[in-house]
């Protein structure tokens, strides 16, 4: 380690590819390096991962089946001290959770589950600031993700604060307070072009002003605009309830296509993932999205499992 610089070791289960393009971060970056640029924490932050020449399983030792490997290898970022890594990427990249004993609990009695998990090994779940998490999902609603990362570029242009420049040498900005969004109008937000989403931002800026920063399912679905779908999503990615199981059109394909229950029946497939994910919800919820999301065949559609 040196005083801007950490490099890690002995990394598992990790992959950034697989973890920043899985739905649950809009600020990363892959650079033409291969290395990945982010904005978190307030922070601007480079990652790079060298993966192992040689996969090896969830214990560590050396896979001999390649469907059994663990992605592994050696983490760097950049600027970081040994600090910051501890306070803040460590928690923010959830390291110390063992992801092996998650992927073994899943897939034991669950063919799918184990495609879904061989589809994308390297997930993790990220622990994100709560206020941006919020506002992340409220403007993901209904909008594919290039419009969801360009308004929430716009958004912290606009209204953010500057937090340093990126590899190219431009400022970037953090996303703009309660306090900040709780003075706009919708008015004067229409040029990051967030349609009837600008007032949800708004009125959940003045609910927290007025009530705290919510900390359950039930407290997040009392803000203008969060719904049982974008609430799981906050409370999984920003609060660490990892029995909560989000359920958006790419899950509700995955239920139908690989467990036969109806797109129609949340309340069918939220009794399934109790039951069959438990504890384990979430994640399995990651690994079905990127599944279905990332393996289509050559027409487009997604896979039979």
């Amino acid at each position: 380690m040196t005083e801007d610089n950490v490099r890690i070791s002995g990394i598992h289960d990790f992959l950034p590819n697989d973890t920043f393009t899985c739905g649950q971060c809009f600020r990363w970056n892959k650079l033409p390096d291969a290395s990945w640029e982010g904005i978190a924490k307030k922070r601007i932050i480079r990652l790079r991962f060298e993966e192992d020449r040689f996969g090896k399983n969830a214990a560590g030792d050396a896979a001999a089946n390649p469907s059994e490997a663990s992605p592994s290898g050696t983490l760097f970022l950049s600027p970081c001290t040994d600090k910051e890594f501890q306070d803040l990427w460590r928690p923010y990249l959830d390291l110390d959770r063992d992801y092996g004993k998650i992927k073994k609990a899943l897939s034991q009695n669950d063919p799918v589950m184990k495609a879904a998990i061989q589809a994308g090994p390297g997930i993790r779940i990220l622990h994100q600031e709560l206020w941006e998490t919020m506002l992340s999902f409220l403007i993901s609603q209904n909008a594919s993700i290039p419009r969801i990362r360009g308004c929430i570029e716009r958004l912290s242009e606009k209204f953010g604060e500057p937090i340093g420049e990126d590899f190219s040498g431009k400022t970037r900005f953090s996303l703009p307070d309660p306090d900040t969004l709780a003075k706009l109008s919708p008015e004067e937000l229409a040029d990051v072009r967030l349609g009837y989403r600008a007032g949800y931002l708004i009125g959940t800026a003045r609910y927290v002003l007025d009530h705290g920063m919510p900390e359950t399912e039930e407290e997040l679905m009392k803000c203008p605009g969060i719904g049982p779908k974008v609430a799981s999503c906050i409370a999984l990615f920003a609060i660490g309830k990892t029995d909560a199981f989000p359920i958006d059109v790419w899950v509700k394909r995955a239920m139908r296509t690989c467990y036969g229950i109806p797109e129609k029946d949340i309340s069918g497939m939220r009794a399934f993932a109790q039951e069959n994910f438990g504890e384990y919800g979430g994640f399995a919820q990651q690994y079905l999205f990127y599944y279905l999301r990332s393996k289509k065949d050559s027409e487009g559609k997604p896979p039979q499992c």
